[in-house]
C-alpha cells in the first residue's frame, strides 16, 4: 500500500497537466464543430429529405417499467481475499446493482456496489483473463496457466475487464448458470457501450464524435476506436488514458518490487486510482464546456436561418476548389489501393451479418409457432397472456439472443486490419448486434399491436388464423428493413474502414494546401465553415460512389436475401404507423388475469417498485441451495430459455439424480466411517441431507444436518459444516474432486451394483420358468400342503432357500398376508406351480 501511495503522489501532478492538456486541445475543437454540426442540423430541417421509410413500428420505451435480471453470485473481495455471496439486480438501466443479500435490495437499501459496464469486456475464464494482462507490465509475461493473484473458489468463473479501471471477479456454481450469467454481463456491456450518444442528439452527438476523431488523428491515431464506448465523459477519460496509461506503465512498471503476482495487482490498483481521478476531471470539464456552447446555441441558430442560402452557396463554392485540389490524388489512392478490396470487405461484413439477421428470424417464427402452438391446443386466454409477455420482452432476453448475437461474433477482418488500421472488429460487431436486437423489437411490438386490433376488431374467434395472418404480414415487413437496415450498415462500415485509410494517405499532401481555402470564406461564416471538415467530405464523396455500387451489386445478385433498391414495398397498411402512437398493450392485464403470489412482480411490488423482470433467477422457498448460489424457478421466469417439455423431463432427471447420487462410477466404501474417512482429508464437506435436515447460512458457511442409510440398514444422523469462502491453502486435489462429486461417485456405485442384481434376478426367474415347462412331464407333482400347523411344504428346489446359480439367496416361501397380491400358480401335469409375488418384490427390493 505504501508503494501505491508513494507512486500516485508522484504520478498525480502527470495526470492532472495531461488532462488539463488534453481537455484544453478537445474544447477547441469541440467549439468548432458544435457550429458545424448545428448548421448541418438546421439545413436538414430546412431542406428536408431522409431514407426509406421503416415498415415496422419503432417502441419509443421498450423497458419502461421493467428490470432486466437478478439472481445470486459470488464476488471476489479484494480487501480480504475471500468470496462472498452477493444478491446481483440488473435494472433497466444496465447497471449492475451488487447487494449484501436479497432482503437489502427488497428493502431499498443502497447497493454496496454499482457497475457502469462500459468499456468492459465480459470474460468466461481464466485462460482469456490471462491473455488479456499478460502485457499489463512492460517487459513481463505471466506463465501459462498462473493466476493474477486470485483463486477462483469454482470452475465457472466471470470476469469483468477494463483496459484502465477496476477489474471485478464473479463465479457461479454450475454450468447453466454460468452461460445464463455471461450472457446477461455480455449485455450489460453491449447496452452500456452503445448507450451513452443517443442519435436524438443532432448537434451534440455529431460534434463530439467528430471531435473525439479529429483529435486522435492529430495524435496520428486513424482507424476506428474500441473504447469509443459509454457517456461522453468516460470517452474522454478513455481519451486522455491512451496516452497517459502506456507513460505511467514505462515509468512505474519497473519500479514495482515483489513476487510477479504481487506487481500486476499493484500496478492494477495504481491504474484505476489514476483513471478514477481523470474521470473525476473529464466529466466537470466537459459538463462546462457543454453548457458554453448551449449557451452560444440561440444567436447562432439565429443567424444561420438567416444567411443559410448564402452560408451554402459559399460552402459550394470552396468545395470546388478544395474538390480540384483533392479529387485527382483521391481517384488515384482509389483505384490502386481501395478498390481491389471493397468486394472482400464487403464479403466479410456480409456473410456473418446477414446468418445473424437471419436467426433473428427464425427466434422470432419460432416463438410465432409456440403462440400458435398454445392456441390449436385449446391453451385459453391465460396462456395466451403468457405467451403474448414472453414475447413483448424477446429482443431483450439475453439468453435468447444469444444465438442470433453468436453469429455475428464471427466476424473477422483478418488480413485487411493492418491495411486499413482497423484496430478490432468489435466495433462492428457490436454496431450490428444493436441492430439486430433493434429489429427484433420492432418485429415484436408491430406483431403486438396488429394482434391486438385484429382481436378488438374479430374477436377471439379464429385465434389461429388470425396469428397466422398478423405473422405473415410482420415478417415480410421484417424482411424488408431488415434488407435496408444491413445495406445501411454496409455502407456505413465500408466508410468507416476506407475514410480513415484515405485521410491518412492523403493528409501529408493535402494537409498544408488546405489554409489558403480560409480566405476565400465571409468572416461571418467562418465559424461553421471548416476547410477541414469540407477536405473529408471531399473524400467522402470520391468514395461513396463505389461503395454505393458494390452494395448494389450484391443485391442485384440476392446475396444474403438483400432486396434491390428499387423494390420498395408498398404500404399495405396505411394506418399502421397511426398504431405505433398508442401504448402498448399489457397482456398480463388483457388475458392473464392475476399475477400468482410469489411471482417476480409480486415481489417487486412488496419493496413499493413494480417493476416486470425479463429473466428470472430466483430461489425456491424452502429449497436449500448449495452454497447459495442462483437457481432458475421453472415457471417463474417471464422468458424460459428451452421448451417447457423439456426442461420439466430436464428437472425430473436432476431431482432423481439428487436423490439418488448418480455419477460416475467408481468402487464405493461399504460404510458412512469410510465416506467420511475419504471425504474428510480432503476438505470439509457436506453429506446429503434428508428432508428433514436443515442448513443455517450465515457468513458464508452452512451447516447441514440428516439421516443417511446405508445398505446394512444402519442409520446414522450426520452434521458437518460446509465453508463457502476458505482462503486456507488447500490440495491441488480439492479442485478435482469436489466434496459434492465425490459423493455421488460413492453413491452411484452403489446404484450400479443394485441394478446390475436386478437384471440378474430377472434373468434367472425367467431361466427358472422355462427350465419348468420344458421338464414338466418329467416333474413330480407336489406333495400337498401341510395344513398341522398351517404353514405351507418346503418349495421346490428351484426356489429353495440354498444359493442357485444366479449367486442370490432365495428368501423364505411364506405365505402373503392380507392385502399383498395372490400366488400366481401355473399348472404342471395336473398340479401347481406355485410363484409367489412376494417373493419376487423382496428379491428385487
Amino acid at each position: 500500500e505504501e508503494v501505491i501511495l508513494v507512486e500516485n503522489l508522484q504520478t498525480s501532478q502527470r495526470k492532472e497537466t495531461r488532462t488539463r492538456d488534453a481537455m484544453k486541445e478537445f474544447g477547441d475543437v469541440y467549439e468548432q464543430q458544435y457550429a458545424v454540426a448545428l448548421f448541418n442540423s438546421v439545413r436538414y430541417e430546412i431542406e428536408g429529405g431522409g431514407g426509406t421509410q421503416s415498415q415496422l413500428l419503432h417502441r419509443k420505451d421498450p423497458l419502461a417499467g421493467r428490470s432486466i435480471f437478478s439472481g445470486n453470485l459470488f464476488q471476489y473481495l479484494e480487501e480480504n481475499r475471500k468470496w462472498r455471496n452477493r444478491f446481483v439486480s440488473v435494472p433497466n438501466s444496465y447497471n449492475i446493482n451488487l447487494y449484501e443479500s436479497k432482503t437489502a435490495h427488497d428493502r431499498g437499501l443502497h447497493p454496496k456496489v454499482t457497475i457502469n459496464c462500459a468499456g468492459y469486456k465480459a470474460l468466461a475464464s481464466m485462460e482469456e483473463y490471462m491473455e488479456l494482462i499478460n502485457n499489463s507490465l512492460p517487459g513481463i509475461k505471466a506463465k501459462v496457466g498462473n493466476h493474477p493473484f486470485i483463486k477462483c473458489a469454482t470452475q465457472f468463473p466471470l470476469i469483468l475487464w477494463h483496459p484502465y479501471a477496476h477489474h471485478h471477479y464473479f463465479c457461479v456454481m454450475t454450468e447453466k448458470e454460468h452461460k445464463k450469467w455471461h450472457a446477461v454481463l455480455q449485455d450489460c456491456v453491449r447496452h452500456s457501450n452503445n448507450a451513452g450518444l443517443s442519435e436524438d442528439c443532432t448537434v451534440q452527438t455529431p460534434a463530439f464524435t467528430d471531435s473525439v476523431r479529429l483529435h486522435r488523428q492529430a495524435k496520428g491515431h486513424y482507424g476506428t476506436w474500441d473504447m469509443m464506448c459509454g457517456e461522453p465523459p468516460q470517452i474522454l477519460a478513455n481519451l486522455v488514458m491512451e496516452t497517459l496509461h502506456p507513460e505511467l506503465r514505462n515509468v512505474i512498471g519497473p519500479r514495482l518490487k515483489g513476487k510477479l503476482q504481487q506487481r500486476q495487482r499493484n500496478w492494477m490498483l495504481i491504474s484505476d486510482a489514476v483513471y478514477k481521478q481523470v474521470l473525476s476531471q473529464t466529466t466537470g470539464q466537459y459538463e462546462a464546456l457543454v453548457e458554453a456552447c448551449e449557451a452560444q446555441k440561440s444567436p447562432l441558430d439565429a443567424r444561420l436561418r438567416t444567411d443559410m442560402d448564402q452560408i451554402i452557396t459559399s460552402k459550394e463554392h470552396v468545395n470546388s476548389k478544395i474538390r480540384a485540389l483533392v479529387l485527382p490524388k483521391a481517384e488515384q489512392l482509389l483505384r490502386t489501393s481501395v478498390q481491389p478490396y471493397i468486394s472482400s470487405i464487403l464479403e466479410a461484413l456480409m456473410e456473418p451479418t446477414s446468418r445473424g439477421f437471419s436467426e433473428v428470424r427464425d427466434v422470432f417464427f419460432r416463438e410465432l409457432v409456440e403462440i400458435s402452438k398454445n392456441s390449436i391446443n385449446g391453451g385459453g386466454k391465460d396462456k395466451l397472456g403468457e405467451h403474448m409477455e414472453r414475447l413483448s420482452m424477446l429482443a431483450f432476453h439475453p439468453v435468447k439472443m444469444q444465438s442470433c448475437y453468436e453469429k455475428v461474433e464471427e466476424l473477422n477482418l483478418e488480413g485487411l486490419q493492418q491495411r486499413f488500421d482497423v484496430s478490432n472488429p468489435s466495433v462492428f460487431i457490436s454496431r450490428a448486434q444493436i441492430l439486430m436486437r433493434e429489429q427484433m423489437d420492432n418485429a415484436v411490438y408491430t406483431f403486438e399491436q396488429l394482434l391486438n386490433q385484429s382481436l378488438e376488431a374479430q374477436g377471439e374467434e379464429n385465434m389461429v388464423k388470425t396469428i397466422q395472418r398478423c405473422q405473415d404480414r410482420v415478417l415480410k415487413k421484417y424482411d424488408y428493413d431488415s434488407s435496408t437496415v444491413r445495406k445501411k450498415f454496409f455502407r456505413e462500415a465500408l466508410l468507416q474502414i476506407i475514410i480513415p485509410y484515405m485521410l491518412q494517405q492523403l493528409s501529408p499532401s493535402c494537409s498544408p494546401e488546405l489554409p489558403r481555402f480560409k480566405e476565400l470564406i465571409f468572416e461571418d461564416f467562418s465559424r461553421f465553415l471548416l476547410v477541414e471538415n469540407m477536405f473529408e467530405e471531399v473524400v467522402l464523396q470520391s468514395v461513396t460512389k463505389d461503395i454505393m455500387m458494390a452494395v448494389k451489386e450484391a443485391a442485384v445478385q440476392r446475396r444474403h436475401n438483400l432486396y434491390r433498391d428499387s423494390i420498395i414495398l408498398t404500404n399495405s397498411d396505411p394506418n399502421l404507423h397511426l398504431l405505433g402512437e398508442t401504448p402498448g398493450v399489457d397482456w398480463a392485464a388483457k388475458f392473464g388475469g392475476e399475477e400468482p403470489d410469489g411471482s417476480v412482480e409480486a415481489e417487486e411490488r412488496g419493496s413499493g417498485r413494480r417493476r416486470k423482470q425479463v429473466v428470472s433467477m430466483i430461489q425456491l422457498d424452502g429449497f436449500t441451495l448449495p452454497y447459495e448460489s442462483c437457481l432458475e424457478v421453472p415457471g417463474v421466469e417471464l422468458i424460459p430459455e428451452e421448451d417447457a417439455e423439456a426442461c420439466k423431463e430436464e428437472d425430473q432427471e436432476d431431482e432423481e439424480e439428487e436423490e439418488l447420487g448418480l455419477h460416475e462410477d467408481p468402487k464405493s466404501p461399504d460404510s458412512v466411517n469410510e465416506i467420511r474417512d475419504l471425504i474428510n482429508p480432503v476438505v470439509e464437506v457436506v453429506l446429503p441431507v434428508t428432508e428433514e435436515g436443515k442448513s443455517d447460512v450465515t457468513n458464508g458457511t452452512e451447516q447441514t444436518g440428516g439421516t443417511i442409510v446405508m445398505e446394512d440398514g444402519v442409520q446414522e444422523e450426520v452434521t458437518h459444516v460446509t465453508t463457502v469462502v476458505d482462503d486456507r491453502p488447500r490440495k491441488s486435489l480439492r479442485d478435482k474432486t469436489s466434496p459434492q462429486t465425490i459423493l455421488k461417485q460413492l453413491v452411484g456405485s452403489k446404484k450400479q451394483e443394485v441394478d446390475k442384481e436386478e437384471a440378474a434376478i430377472k434373468n434367472a426367474i425367467e431361466e427358472i420358468e422355462i427350465a419348468v415347462r420344458e421338464d414338466d412331464g418329467e416333474r413330480v407333482a407336489e406333495e400337498p400342503a401341510a395344513e398341522s400347523d398351517g404353514e405351507s411344504s418346503p418349495p421346490p428346489v428351484p426356489h429353495s432357500r440354498s444359493r442357485d446359480d444366479s449367486g442370490f439367496q432365495s428368501p423364505t416361501n411364506e405365505g402373503p398376508d392380507d392385502g399383498e397380491l395372490q400366488p400366481i400358480t401355473n399348472g404342471l401335469n395336473g398340479a401347481d406351480k406355485v410363484v409367489d409375488p412376494a417373493e419376487v418384490e423382496v428379491i428385487l427390493a
